[in-house]
C-alpha cells in the first residue's frame, strides 16, 4: 500500500525576461525595494491592474520572487483577481507596456485596460 500527497498548485505571479529587465530599471532609478501587483476597481470589465514601486514591505504581503533581485509582492485580498499572472514587458512602435496574461480573466474590455475575474471557484 502506498500514500500519496495531495499538494495543490501554489499561487504564482510571474514576469517574463523582458518585465524583469524593465522592473530592474525601474528599481534602480529610485529608493524602491520591490514591485506590488494589485488590482482595483475600475473601467467597463470591472478591475483594472496597478503596480507600486514599494520603499517599504508590509508583512502582511505575499511575495513572488521572479529573479534573485526581483520580487513581486500581492496582497492576500487581490490574490483571487491575479493568481496565476505573468507580467509582460512590449514595445508597440514608440509606446511600451506593461501586459497582463491573467489566466483567470473571463473578460476583458476592447481597450484592454480592464477586465473581470470569476473568483467563485478560487
Amino acid at each position: 500500500m502506498s500514500v500519496e500527497t495531495f499538494a495543490p498548485k501554489a499561487p504564482n505571479v510571474s514576469m517574463t525576461e523582458k518585465a524583469i529587465k524593465h522592473t530592474r530599471k525601474q528599481l534602480a532609478s529610485g529608493s524602491a525595494k520591490a514591485v506590488r501587483l494589485g488590482v482595483k476597481k475600475a473601467g467597463c470589465s470591472g478591475f483594472k491592474y496597478v503596480l507600486d514601486l514599494l520603499t517599504d514591505i508590509d508583512a502582511s504581503l505575499i511575495a513572488f520572487q521572479v529573479a534573485d533581485d526581483v520580487t513581486v509582492y500581492v496582497a492576500p485580498a487581490d490574490l483571487p483577481y491575479v493568481q496565476g499572472t505573468e507580467i509582460d514587458y512590449s514595445t508597440e512602435g514608440l509606446n511600451s507596456v506593461l501586459k497582463f496574461r491573467n489566466p483567470n480573466a473571463k473578460d476583458e474590455c476592447g481597450c484592454g485596460e480592464s477586465f473581470n475575474v470569476d473568483t467563485s471557484a478560487n
